[in-house]
């Protein structure tokens, strides 16, 4: 099982899509051990150079080769570890890779193709090899990705715009994902199942880029550094896109689009460049498996270029992307709904949870029952796989004229197209509707899959059946000086597949994407504005379908504040901070550090000066407080105060029953001694009810005794001058030394007395000398907008900030908040919501006036506060061992 890596977030896995269930900070733990490792490993890298740079001080006979051959393998090793080596690496890697999947998807289909053709002479056997085939490979896409890793079911594109954000999802990024994801997705899209193969892609190139990141640190040691891996996915998931459809410029800029919130400028030229890379290597291979005779698009069309479209059908090609803005929002929302539909319906749900294999195997028989060619697929062109399908739809060849089916040529996949009961309006709009809702039921199976490829070739149905109508009404075609220039409907299903798929992913690259597939550009405008209009439709309808897919596995993501909505912008952060904030303050004892650990689950708490001033000093991790609680009632300073209670005890006894009369004087000078310090030292650890005796600190934390020579006892004779006192300098007695050594206790308290005790620790003040405490945290004023708040967050990738008033806490937003304040429900239990037009009210002059002067009078006062306190500084070794010298 695959338990290991479900650690960071809690991965649960549902039915269709898995989600995670907990706190951020929980994986805190896990990540420390995990630095700490790392930390040994790289001080053994440093000692290993450190050992290369003593070898050039050796004067041996073979010093200067050995010092040549050092340095050649620091020039060799650095070298390797360069940017564009690893951007090369990442490139080939995922071409071969992408060809490999696409000649075993190829195979399966073929596959499938053989055995429904060997059994034409009987129908149900066909029916049963029709059925079975995609029904097994489906269950064992979806059986092994469970077992090995249930991280890789769906796109993964949601995961990795959830890292790229900053949330750590360790889980998603090992080579067990890796390895489930890419035979988890050759043998889904090997069934014939509307699947696609880009969004899985993404997150397979990302799975590459971080495991190259590891394999690339053993030659350099930037690459072990996270935020610079961060920014790496980013560059693999344009490689991811590039590898599929051989669009280098359209997959960097959709993945600027579809996973970035901020693009960093300097991953710019690296995006390029693996994507280049990788385009040129796939094509590359199909020229050597003799697919193709030369590098070409992957789809190449021939549209006409002397006159590509006249402007009397831009109104067809506005309605077509408008059009497609509505059918996108349906899809993204069909899917949720049959999402939610499943999860609400508790009977089926417990049901098929136990059953896991028996939902994509129902989904499976039932696309494939409906989709049998001698069946109802007939009028679906069903023999036919999404590239054939593709292929077809992109011909400029008219499949009417006037409504009657012209003749296809006999060798082309076009004939599956035609059927000699319909005519082909009738079959485009049945394959339009049905793999519409087949598409968004299909990808909800636990397989890894993607929605991009059965969405585009939707939308080049959809514009195919608009350009047939086009040429059905205008048979002549277009009239223009004189010049007859027929209507083009391959024209129109490109168009319609830029705008569909980018109404979908709320993304304008895909326009870029059809201008590289099919290698022409000459439609640019038609396609821009068909796919903006999609775009303004879709936006103001549903979020796209990454995000949509994120809210249901319940990813801490940041949704956008979405265009239209300018309510939004005249939210403030007073107007949805949660106001009743839990603190800690300077002067606090640990049992207020207990009873915030029981009452909350914050990772992080506010540090105050007092509860009178509530002005921030710093805040402290969870982790830290938990910390501090473990050393005040940890079982190590329990048994120090047993020692400590012992020693006392032996001290006393030693006093009582003295050992000889001929050493009474030197023992009775030295019990008044010992005596003398036990009355006048004073313990935090001591809880014995008995003011006169107080346990001692340990002996390494007392005075010595070359700080009180005074104390020292005398010689009783003149003839021990010389050495009797350098050996009460330099020597503890016998007697004493047995009372000064630590020696091993047993912790025999009962359960009441270790409870009596630990009330008594919690009862001592903190001391956070040791702690490390955050002396700037993130801060907003009440009046930031909800805006600059949105971006504040995206850009730091922020998941809490505090909201205060000339240094004074008021409150804090955190992700949480700021989600349902985008989404409009900020009307819930711990979040204040200011009345309307509140921002107006209190905008008035002369209150304006007074609250500034308010504002300054409390700030001059804040100021001469903070001068004359400090925060506590963390305790240092160095320091310490200063003061003792």
């Amino acid at each position: 099982m695959a338990s290991d890596d479900q650690r960071g977030l809690h991965y649960e896995q549902t039915l269709m899509y898995g989600r995670y269930t907990q706190e951020l900070g929980a994986y805190a733990k896990e990540e420390a051990a995990r630095l700490r490792e790392e930390g040994v490993r790289r001080r053994s890298v440093t000692e290993r150079s450190r050992s290369l740079e003593l070898l050039e001080n050796d004067k041996g006979c073979c010093a200067k080769c050995r010092i040549c051959t050092v340095r050649c393998q620091k020039f060799l090793i650095s070298c390797v570890g360069e940017d564009w080596i690893f951007l090369i690496l990442l490139g080939l890697f995922m071409a071969l890779l992408s060809w490999l999947v696409d000649f075993g998807i190829g195979i399966c289909l073929q596959s499938q193709k053989w055995m429904y053709v060997n059994l034409e002479s009987n129908v149900f056997l066909q029916y049963l090899a029709w059925v079975t085939y995609p029904v097994v490979l489906i269950t064992f896409s979806a059986g092994f990705t469970q077992l090995l890793a249930p991280q890789a079911v769906g796109s993964g594109i949601p995961e990795i715009k959830t890292i790229l954000r900053g949330v750590v999802l360790k889980e998603c990024l090992t080579f067990k994902t890796f390895v489930a994801k890419v035979i988890g997705l050759t043998c889904a899209l090997g069934s014939g199942m509307p699947l696609g193969k880009e969004s899985p892609f993404v997150h397979i190139a990302s799975l590459g880029a971080a495991l190259l990141c590891k394999f690339m640190s053993l030659f350099g040691g930037i690459y072990e550094n996270e935020s610079r891996n961060i920014e790496l996915l980013s560059v693999a998931c344009a490689v991811g896109v590039s590898c599929v459809f051989a669009a280098p410029i359209g997959g960097l800029l959709f993945s600027i689009e579809a996973m970035s919130t901020f693009f960093t400028v300097r991953n710019y030229w690296r995006g390029f460049f693996a994507a280049t890379v990788t385009a040129f290597m796939y094509r590359v291979l199909a020229v050597w498996n003799r697919d193709e005779v030369t590098i070409t698009a992957l789809l190449p069309t021939n549209f006409r270029q002397d006159f590509p479209f006249d402007l009397q059908e831009l109104p067809a090609f506005a309605v077509l992307g408008i059009a497609s803005g509505l059918g996108g929002a349906l899809f993204v929302c069909l899917n949720r709904q049959i999402v939610q539909l499943i999860r609400n319906q508790k009977t089926i749900k417990k049901f098929l949870m136990k059953k896991r294999l028996l939902y994509p195997a129902l989904v499976t028989l039932l696309v494939s029952t409906i989709t049998f060619p001698p069946g109802f697929g007939q009028f679906m062109a069903a023999k036919l796989t999404q590239m054939e399908s593709l292929e077809t739809l992109l011909d400029n060849q008219t499949w009417s004229k006037q409504g009657i089916p012209e003749e296809f040529d006999s060798n082309s996949h076009s004939q599956a197209w035609k059927h000699p009961q319909v005519n082909v309006f009738v079959t485009l709009t049945l394959f339009v509707v049905m793999k519409f809702w087949m598409s968004a039921l299909a990808m909800t199976m636990p397989v890894p899959c993607g929605a991009f490829m059965p969405v585009f070739v939707i939308g080049a149905a959809f514009g195919r059946l608009v350009g047939e109508s086009m040429a059905a009404w205008f048979p002549d075609g277009v009239h223009s000086d004189g010049t007859i220039y027929p209507i083009e409907p391959g024209v129109y299903a490109a168009v319609g597949a830029a705008a569909l798929s980018g109404a979908v992913t709320h993304t304008v690259s895909t326009a870029v994407v059809v201008f590289e597939l099919t290698g022409q550009i000459s439609h640019i405008l038609p396609v821009m504005i068909a796919v903006i209009l999609a775009n303004a439709v879709a936006q103001s309808l549903q979020p796209s379908l990454y995000d949509s897919l994120i809210m249901i596995k319940k990813l801490p993501y940041l949704p956008e504040l979405g265009w239209g909505h300018h309510e939004k912008y005249n939210i403030r952060v007073e107007d949805i901070m949660i106001r009743d904030v839990m603190y800690i303050t300077l002067n606090c004892c640990y049992r207020d550090l207990h009873d915030v650990l029981l009452t909350g689950h914050l990772k992080t708490l506010a540090l105050l000066e007092s509860s009178e001033s509530m002005i921030l000093l710093g805040s402290i991790e969870r982790a830290q407080i938990q910390a501090l609680l473990s050393l005040q009632l940890g079982r190590p300073r329990r048994l120090k105060y047993l020692r400590d209670r012992a020693t006392a005890e032996k001290r006393l006894s030693v006093v009582s029953h003295p050992g000889s009369e001929d050493g009474s004087t030197m023992v009775n000078q030295e019990v008044h001694f010992q005596v003398n310090k036990i009355s006048t030292e004073e313990t935090s650890l001591s809880s014995t009810p008995t003011p006169s005796m107080k346990p001692l600190k340990p002996a390494l934390k007392r005075p010595s005794v070359v700080d009180c020579p005074t104390e020292i006892p005398m010689p009783t004779s003149p003839q021990d001058h010389s050495g009797s006192t350098l050996k009460n300098l330099f020597r503890v007695r016998p007697d004493i030394e047995g009372l000064e050594d630590d020696f091993d206790v047993d912790d025999d308290m009962t359960i009441r007395e270790i409870a009596e005790w630990e009330e008594n620790q919690l009862d001592e003040q903190v001391n956070f000398d040791n702690c490390m405490i955050d002396p700037a945290p993130i801060q907003l004023v009440e009046n930031t907008s909800l805006h600059k708040t949105h971006t504040i967050f995206s850009l730091l990738g922020l998941d809490h900030a505090y909201v205060t008033s000339i240094g004074r806490l008021i409150g804090v937003v955190s992700l949480k908040e700021l989600q349902k304040a985008i989404e409009g429900s900020v009307a819930v239990k711990g979040v204040n919501v200011r009345p309307p037009l509140a921002s107006f009210r209190d905008s008035g002059t002369s209150g304006t006036i007074m609250n500034n002067e308010n504002k300054a009078r409390d700030l001059h006062k804040l100021w001469n506060r903070r001068k004359l306190m400090s925060l506590p500084q963390e305790h240092r070794a160095s320091d310490s061992d200063e003061k003792s010298k």
